[in-house]
C-alpha cells in the first residue's frame, strides 16, 4: 500500500494510513487509550484539549495527545508506559473532582466515569464550579428532551464541535473563563429558549453527561432511573426517507434511549425524531385488540373524533372473528361486483416485505390491479418524469455525494424540516466551499448557507427552470459530446426553450435575469454538479413537468453518472422508494415492469399461478372518486391514513363513508380507521423485522426492540392470514421466505440476499455481486431505457390549476414541520414531539399578517373552495408575501380539508403545494393554549 507510515507500538511494528493518528492507529489494533474531547464518530476533528489521551513518544521530552499527533516513520510509541498512566489517570482524579461522585451523578454510564472506573477512581472532594447564588442554575431541564447538568461539563468542547461543525446548526458555543468555561445556547439563553432544534448530536458526543436524555431522568429531574439496559438493539429509524441506523436501547420492554450508528446515511448522526420520538410505539392509545364497528354505529363523512370513547362505535372482538369477518366482506363484494370493486392502500412506513406481500394480495386475492401507496401523493411525478427521461425511478446518486459536489442545487425542498441528517451533508458541503443554490418560493434556514437564494413565485418552477435552460443552450454550455452519445430530444428542447429567455421570465418567475443567468452558468460549468428536490416541486399538477426540466438540466450538461453529480427527489416516508420497488403502484409490478405488458404479465401469471388483471388499476384519489361514483365498494387501507393525508378532505371522508366494507390494520385508530368496518392492531415499526430501502437506494434491516402490546400481531402475517382465507393457500415460514420471494422477481435486488443484508445491515442497490459493494452511481455507462439513451421531453408553462383572485386572494401551500411527520399518527403520540409543536397552525409573513389587520396568536379561519379549518395565526418570515402555510399532520386543523384534489395528468398527484385561499379572524378569539 502507498503512503503508509511504519512505527512501533508497544514494542510492536505497525502501519499507518495517511493522515491517520497514534489513536486511530492504536483503536485499530485493539488498543485502549482513553480520550474525553475526540468524539469517535464520523465528522469530528480532533481537538486534544482534555489531555486524556496521552503516550510516550521514545526521545520526547513531554508526553503527547494521541488523538491529534499523527506518526512518522520509525517513531517508537508507547501507550502503558508508568508516566503515560498516572500522567491519564490524573486528569480523570481531577475531573473527578469537580463532579458528583459516579453513584450519585446524573449519567454514571457516561464514558468519562467508564474510564475513570477502570482506574479506580471514583470521585474525590466535590465543589461545584456553581456553587455562589449569582451563577446559572446547575440544571437547566427547559428543554422538552435534552437536560443540561452544567457541573459535569469538563469544557471539552465536544458539544460544540457536534453542533458547529457535524450538524452545523451553530447553536452551541462557549463562554466565561478558567473553572468556569461552560457551554452557551445562543446569547446564554437556556437551551429551551435557544434556537436549538433538539437533535441531539451534543448529547451523544458528550463524554461526560453534562448534556443527556430527559428520558432518563427520575421526577426530580436530578438522578439516573436507568443504571443499566436489558438489550441494546441495533436497527432503524422509523421516519424520512433518510434511513438512518440506530442503537435502541431497552429497559423493562420500553424504549428508553436511541443513539445514532456508524450508517452509511447518517454516520452516528440523528435529528429530533430519530432520537427523541420513539415513545409513540409504547403509546396508551396503542390498538391492542381487534375490533368490529357495532350495529349501532353508522359512519358518517364528517366524523368529529373529539371526545368520542372508541367503545360507542366499536366492540373488541376475537381473532378469528375479526379475521373472518373482514375476509367475508371483501370476499362478498369481490363475488358480486367483481375485483374492480375492491382496493388496497399500503404503506411506505411498513417493510419492503409487507409491501410486496399487500400488492402480491391485492393482485391475486382482489384480482384488480387498484393498489396504491402515499407515493402517489408524494413523488408520483417525479417517478412518472424519471421512468420517461431515465427509465428508472430511483436517485441517480446518494445524497452524500454533496460532499463531492462543487455546485448543489436544491429545488422544492426543505431538507433541514424534513430531511435533517441529509441537510447535514449540504451544509458542511457549504463550509468546505461547494456553491449551495436554493430555490423555494418560501425562505428557509438553510439560504445562510447559500451562495443563490432563489426565492420564486410560487407555481412558476417551469419558467424559471426553462429561462435556466435557455441560458446554457443559449451559451453553448452544453455538453455535446455527451447529448450525442447519451440523449434524445435536444433538438426539441431547444426550440422549445428559445423563447424563455431570463429576461422574458424575470416578471414570471420573480428573479432577476442577471441571477438566472448566473446560476445557469454556475450549473454547467461546475465540474460536478448535483440536483436535489422535494414535494415543492413534486406537488403541482405540473409536477412531472418540473421534474422533466430538472433532468433536462442534468443531460444536457452531462451531470449525471459520475460521482458529485445528479438527480435525487428526496424520498418522504422511511420506506416510500422500497415500497414502490416491491410493486405497491397501480401500474407497476415489482421493478417498475408495466402490468399491461401482455410478457411481463404472462411472466407474473406463470410464477404466481394465476391470471392477473391486464388493466392498471386507479390511483389514491382516482379511488376516492370512483367511491363516490358507486363503482368501488370495499377497501384495506394499511398503515395509511387517506382520511387525513387526502386532498379535499371532506370528499375523502365521504368516500370512506360510503365503502359498504373497510378493513384497517394499523396500531393506532387513526382517523381513518374510524370509518372501518373491521380494525386490525399492527406492530409498529420498533416491533417487527424486515428490510427497508431508504432514499439512496441503499437496502438495510430493522430489528425488533420491544414486544407488541396486547393481541397485537405482526402486520406481514395479518397479510398472509386474509389472503388464505381468501383461498391463495400461502405458506410463508419466516419474512425472510417473503423476501427471498420478492428478490427473486426484482432485478434490483440481484446479489443482495436476506443473508447479506443480515450479516452487513446495509446494501445499495444495484450490487454487481454477491460479495461486492453495491453502486452509489448509476447511469455512468447509458441509461436502462429501451435504446439506452436518456430522453429530453421539453414542458410547457402552465398555470397552477386554481390562482388567487378577488374572492379568494392568497395562495395557501401545505408541508411538514421538523417535529411532525406524515399525518402526525405517529409523532402527534409522541411526547417530546408534540410538546415542541402541539397546536395545528397557519403561518404567515408578518407583513402580510399586519396588512390584513391580525395578530400572531389570533385564532383565525382558513378558507378555500372546499371548507374552512381553525388554526393559530404565526408570524413567520420565511412565508412569502401573498401566501398561507400550514401543516398538514394536525388532525384540529386539518389542512388537506382545503387542498385541491386536481391531479398531475401524467403522475396523478394531486395538487397539494398551491390553491386560492383566504383568512379571516374567527368570530369569537379562543385564548390559544
Amino acid at each position: 500500500m502507498t503512503n503508509q507510515i511504519a512505527f512501533t507500538l508497544d514494542g510492536k511494528p505497525v502501519t499507518a494510513g495517511e493522515g491517520e493518528t497514534i489513536w486511530e492507529v492504536a483503536r485499530r489494533e485493539g488498543t485502549k487509550i482513553p480520550h474525553l474531547c475526540h468524539v469517535d464518530m464520523p465528522g469530528y476533528r480532533p481537538d486534544g484539549n482534555c489531555r486524556a489521551c496521552m503516550v510516550d513518544i521514545e526521545g520526547e521530552r513531554v508526553l503527547a495527545a494521541s488523538c491529534i499527533r499523527k506518526p512518522t516513520a520509525g517513531m517508537v510509541v508507547k501507550t502503558d508506559t508508568e508516566r503515560a498512566q498516572k500522567s491519564r489517570a490524573m486528569v480523570f482524579e481531577l475531573l473527578a473532582s469537580n463532579m458528583r461522585p459516579a453513584n450519585d451523578g446524573p449519567d454514571n454510564q457516561s464514558a468519562f466515569w467508564q474510564w475513570a472506573s477502570s482506574m479506580g477512581i471514583s470521585g474525590g472532594r466535590y465543589e461545584s464550579k456553581f456553587a455562589s447564588e449569582d451563577l446559572r442554575p446547575e440544571f437547566d431541564i427547559s428543554n422538552p428532551a435534552i437536560a443540561v447538568n452544567l457541573d459535569a461539563c469538563i469544557a471539552c468542547g465536544a458539544c460544540v464541535r457536534a453542533c458547529r461543525e457535524v450538524q452545523v446548526n451553530d447553536v452551541i458555543g462557549m463562554a466565561d473563563r478558567g473553572n468556569h468555561s461552560v457551554p452557551v445556547f445562543d446569547m446564554h439563553d437556556p437551551m429551551g429558549l435557544s434556537t436549538c432544534v433538539t437533535c441531539g448530536e451534543c448529547v451523544q458526543a458528550c463524554p461526560t453527561g453534562a448534556l443527556y436524555e430527559k428520558s432518563l431522568m427520575d421526577k426530580a429531574g436530578k438522578t439516573r432511573v436507568v443504571q443499566e439496559f436489558d438489550k441494546v438493539v441495533d436497527t432503524l429509524c422509523p421516519f424520512c426517507g433518510v434511513g438512518c441506523q440506530t442503537s435502541v436501547a431497552v429497559k423493562d420492554n420500553r424504549i428508553v434511549q436511541v443513539d445514532g450508528r456508524n450508517g452509511y446515511a447518517n454516520e452516528n448522526r440523528l435529528c429530533v425524531k430519530g432520537r427523541f420520538g420513539f415513545d409513540y410505539a409504547m403509546s396508551k392509545e396503542r390498538l391492542t385488540k381487534p375490533l368490529i364497528r357495532r350495529d349501532d354505529a353508522p359512519k358518517t363523512g364528517d366524523l368529529d373524533l373529539r371526545g368520542v370513547d372508541p367503545l360507542t362505535v366499536f366492540r373488541e372482538a376475537t381473532w378469528e372473528e375479526a379475521m373472518e369477518r373482514a375476509a367475508v366482506g371483501l370476499k362478498k363484494i369481490l363475488d358480486t361486483r367483481g375485483g374492480q370493486a375492491l382496493s388496497g392502500f399500503g404503506s411506505a412506513k411498513g417493510s419492503n416485505e409487507e409491501a410486496y406481500l399487500f400488492q402480491k394480495l391485492v393482485r391475486l386475492g382482489f384480482e384488480t390491479n387498484n393498489v396504491d401507496h402515499c407515493t402517489r401523493l408524494c413523488h408520483a411525478s417525479s417517478v412518472a418524469a424519471l421512468m420517461e427521461g431515465v427509465g428508472s425511478g430511483a436517485v441517480s446518486a446518494p445524497f452524500t455525494d454533496a460532499l463531492k459536489a462543487e455546485c448543489i442545487i436544491v429545488i422544492g425542498a426543505r431538507p433541514t424540516t424534513n430531511h435533517p441528517v441529509a441537510a447535514t451533508y449540504f451544509k458542511q458541503a457549504a463550509k468546505r466551499g461547494a456553491k449551495l443554490i436554493i430555490m423555494d418560493p418560501r425562505g428557509q434556514d438553510m439560504m445562510r448557507h447559500a451562495t443563490h437564494s432563489l426565492r420564486f413565485k410560487a407555481g412558476s418552477d417551469v419558467a424559471m427552470l426553462n429561462a435556466l435552460l435557455h441560458v446554457i443552450i443559449e451559451d453553448k454550455l452544453y455538453d455535446e459530446q455527451y447529448i450525442q452519445a447519451n440523449v434524445s430530444g435536444f433538438e426539441a428542447l431547444k426550440a422549445k426553450v428559445k423563447d424563455f429567455s431570463p429576461e422574458a421570465m424575470a416578471d414570471v418567475c420573480g428573479i432577476e435575469a442577471s441571477v438566472l443567468r448566473q446560476v445557469a452558468r454556475t450549473y454547467a460549468t461546475s465540474e460536478r454538479s448535483i440536483i436535489f428536490w422535494g414535494m415543492g416541486i413534486s406537488q403541482h399538477t405540473h409536477g412531472t413537468d418540473n421534474a422533466r426540466c430538472l433532468i433536462a438540466l442534468a443531460l444536457i450538461t452531462g451531470q449525471i453518472g459520475r460521482p458529485g453529480t445528479g438527480l435525487h427527489p428526496l424520498r418522504g416516508q422511511n420506506n416510500v422508494q422500497g415500497a414502490s420497488d416491491a410493486g405497491l403502484i397501480p401500474m407497476y409490478f415489482p421493478d417498475y415492469k408495466s402490468v399491461e405488458n401482455i410478457d411481463i404479465r404472462n411472466a407474473y401469471e406463470n410464477f404466481w399461478g394465476q391470471t392477473l388483471d391486464p388493466k392498471r388499476g386507479l390511483t389514491v384519489v382516482e379511488i376516492i372518486d370512483a367511491i363516490h361514483d358507486g363503482e368501488i365498494k370495499g377497501m384495506y387501507v394499511m398503515g395509511e391514513n387517506p382520511a387525513m393525508s387526502d386532498p379535499d378532505q371532506t370528499h375523502a371522508r365521504e368516500a370512506l363513508a360510503m365503502l359498504d366494507h373497510l378493513v384497517v390494520q394499523d396500531i393506532f385508530l387513526t382517523e381513518t380507521a374510524w370509518y372501518a368496518d373491521v380494525v386490525l392492531p399492527a406492530s409498529a415499526h420498533a416491533e417487527k423485522t424486515g428490510t427497508y430501502t431508504n432514499t439512496n437506494r441503499q437496502v438495510q434491516i430493522g430489528r425488533p426492540a420491544i414486544d407488541m402490546p396486547g393481541e397485537a400481531r405482526q402486520d406481514w402475517e395479518l397479510i398472509v392470514d386474509l389472503a388464505n382465507r381468501l383461498g391463495l393457500g400461502w405458506n410463508y415460514g419466516h419474512v425472510s421466505d417473503v423476501y427471498t420471494e420478492m428478490a427473486s422477481v426484482m432485478p434490483s435486488l440481484k446479489h443482495i440476499s436476506w443473508d447479506r443484508i443480515e450479516r452487513e445491515g446495509s446494501v445499495i442497490y444495484p450490487a454487481d455481486g454477491p460479495d461486492t459493494p453495491g453502486n452509489e452511481i448509476v447511469f455512468s455507462s447509458g441509461f436502462p431505457t429501451s435504446d439506452g439513451r436518456g430522453r429530453i421531453v421539453p414542458a410547457d408553462l402552465l398555470p397552477p390549476d386554481e390562482v388567487p383572485d378577488a374572492e379568494y386572494p392568497l395562495v395557501l401551500t401545505t408541508g411538514r414541520l421538523l417535529e411532525h411527520w406524515h399525518t402526525g399518527a405517529m409523532t402527534r403520540r409522541a411526547g417530546v414531539l408534540d410538546a415542541i409543536e402541539p397546536r395545528g397552525i397557519a403561518a404567515m409573513n408578518p407583513r402580510e399578517i399586519a396588512r390584513r389587520g391580525l395578530h400572531q396568536g389570533d385564532m383565525v379561519e382558513v378558507e378555500t373552495r372546499r371548507g374552512t379549518v381553525e388554526a393559530i395565526l404565526r408570524a413567520d418570515r420565511e412565508v412569502a408575501d401573498g401566501m398561507v402555510f400550514m401543516p398538514f399532520c394536525f388532525n384540529e386543523s386539518p389542512a388537506n380539508k382545503l387542498t385541491n384534489p386536481m391531479l398531475d395528468p401524467y403522475g396523478k398527484i394531486p395538487e397539494f403545494k398551491y390553491c386560492a385561499a383566504r383568512i379571516a379572524p374567527m368570530a369569537k378569539q379562543e385564548a390559544a393554549e
